[in-house]
C-alpha cells in the first residue's frame, strides 16, 4: 500500500540508502497491525499490506517536507527500528499494554551498533544522538492529542485500508497542513482550514476505535500469551523477536503446541462480550491505550474547541470502559 507517494513529491536520494540497511529492510515483514490481520476477525481480513517500513518512510517523507532538516527525517525514519514481530503485541507480552512504549528501548542501540547506519551518518555529518530520539523534533513525534508526522501518518494510512476515506481525500487533507504553533509554542502540524481539521479528526476517531476494540484488545492479548509462551518453552527467543513474522510464525509452526495454538488464533472470528466470565476458559478482560488526536486549525484552535460535536465523540471515547471481559472464538 503506497499511500506515501502523497506526501512529498520524491524520495529524496540520501534516505535511499538508509532504506537499503538491514535494520530498516526487516521492517518490511513487520505489519502496522499488531498481528491482528493474521486472525480472521471481518474487520481485519483482507486488509492491504502495510508495513513499519511503509510507515517510517512515510514519517521520513512528511518530517522532509516540513522541515527539510536530515537530522530530524532520519529520526522519523529511524523510530521505528527497534519494533519486534506483531509490534505492540510485544508491548502487551512485556505488560506495557496502556503506554506501548516498551518496544522503543532498543533503537539507540539498533542505530549505535550498525556499522551500515554509522558509515552513512558520518557521511551525512550526523551521530546517532541527532536520530535515536525521535521524541526531540515536534514536527516529528509530540504529546498526544497534537498532531505530528508519525500520527498523522499511521492515521492516514490506516484510515484509507479501513475505508475510512479514500486516498484522494488523505492527500486533499495532508495538502492542507501547515507548521503551526502550539500552545507550548513549539511548532505543530496544523490545517489551515477548520474543515479539513474537523475532518481529519473525525477520521482519526474512528481509527482509534479500530486501535481498543473488542477484536483487536483481544487479538493483540491472546497473541501476547502466544509469544509468551512460546519464549518460556524455547520455540522461539527474544532474539527472535526482532527477526521478521514469517521467521517468526515459522518457529511458531515448528512445534505442535504452539502450531496448535497459532491455528486457533487465526481463526478467531467473532466476539463475545460479557460484564462477568462464563464458564469457557478463553474470556479475558483486557484494557489498553486509547489514542487520539484533536488537532489544531490555523482558522481557530483545535476542534474540540471549535466542534460541539466533535468534542462529545472524543468524550465518549476517552470514557468509554474497559471493563467487560471479551471471548473470542
Amino acid at each position: 500500500m503506497n499511500h506515501w507517494t502523497i506526501y512529498h513529491s520524491e524520495t529524496p536520494a540520501f534516505l535511499k540508502d538508509y532504506l537499503a540497511l538491514p535494520p530498516l529492510a526487516r521492517l518490511r515483514d513487520v505489519g502496522m497491525n499488531c498481528g491482528c490481520e493474521y486472525t480472521s476477525f471481518a474487520r481485519f481480513r483482507g486488509l492491504a499490506p502495510y508495513s513499519r517500513y511503509d510507515h517510517s518512510l512515510g514519517v521520513a517523507l512528511i518530517v522532509w517536507h516540513f522541515t527539510g532538516d536530515r537530522a530530524q527525517a532520519l529520526a522519523g525514519l529511524l523510530h521505528d527500528v527497534a519494533t519486534p514481530v506483531f509490534a505492540h503485541v510485544v508491548d502487551f507480552m512485556r505488560g506495557d499494554y496502556l503506554r506501548q512504549e516498551a518496544t522503543e528501548d532498543g533503537t539507540e542501540a539498533i542505530i549505535a551498533g550498525s556499522a551500515e547506519l554509522q558509515t552513512l551518518l558520518m557521511r551525512d555529518g550526523l551521530t546517532t544522538a541527532d536520530v535515536c530520539d525521535y521524541h526531540r523534533y515536534p514536527i516529528a513525534d509530540n504529546d498526544s492529542p497534537r498532531l505530528s508526522a508519525d500520527r498523522l501518518e499511521y492515521t492516514l494510512g490506516n484510515a484509507v485500508n479501513y475505508g475510512f476515506c479514500t486516498l484522494d481525500e488523505a492527500a486533499r487533507l495532508y495538502g492542507d497542513l501547515r507548521v503551526g504553533t502550539g500552545e507550548d509554542g513549539q511548532p505543530e502540524l496544523a490545517f489551515a482550514r477548520a474543515e479539513c481539521a474537523e475532518r481529519f479528526a473525525n477520521v482519526a476517531l474512528e481509527c482509534a476505535k479500530i486501535y481498543v476494540s473488542d477484536e483487536d484488545r483481544y487479538a493483540m492479548q491472546r497473541l501476547s500469551e502466544l509469544l509468551k509462551d512460546a519464549v518460556e518453552r524455547g520455540i522461539i527467543t527474544d532474539a527472535d523477536l526482532y527477526a521478521t513474522e514469517p521467521e517468526a510464525i515459522g518457529k511458531l509452526t515448528s512445534d505442535d503446541q504452539t502450531a496448535a495454538a497459532w491455528n486457533a488464533y487465526r481463526a478467531l472470528s467473532r466476539m463475545t462480550r460479557s460484564t462477568s466470565p462464563g464458564p469457557e476458559p478463553g474470556w479475558r478482560r483486557i484494557f489498553a491505550k486509547k489514542r487520539c488526536i484533536d488537532p489544531l486549525s490555523l482558522e481557530g484552535g483545535r476542534v474540540s474547541e471549535r466542534s460541539t460535536g466533535f468534542r462529545q465523540r472524543l468524550d465518549v471515547f476517552r470514557g468509554a470502559s474497559q471493563d467487560d471481559w471479551l471471548l473470542g472464538e
